[in-house]
């Protein structure tokens, strides 16, 4: 999984507001506890707001919302046309 993608992830679990510690992440996205501490403070040196700490568990504050994605007219037509092409080719 690319780290985007599991970043991506650990927000979007953490949104379910409830204490999740940094061993259930891992197993959950495959990779140590070491990557899910440097992730989570990476999330939260770019504004995420996550309360909690090592060892004790993370979760998500109340209110925060991931901004819209925002495509301009080629990439939508680009990705209206690569979602047509899997799913006329078996996807």
């Amino acid at each position: 999984m690319r780290r985007a993608d599991r970043l991506f992830q650990i927000v979007q679990h953490l949104r379910g507001g409830r204490l999740v510690t940094a061993q259930k992440l891992g197993t959950w996205l495959e990779v140590s506890e070491r990557t899910i501490y440097r992730d989570i403070a990476d999330l939260q040196s770019t504004g995420v707001p996550i309360d909690g700490e090592a060892g004790v568990g993370y979760m998500m504050r109340e209110g925060f919302d991931l901004p819209p994605l925002m495509f301009t007219r080629d990439e939508i037509v680009a990705l209206v046309a690569g979602a047509r092409m899997v799913r006329a080719f078996g996807g």
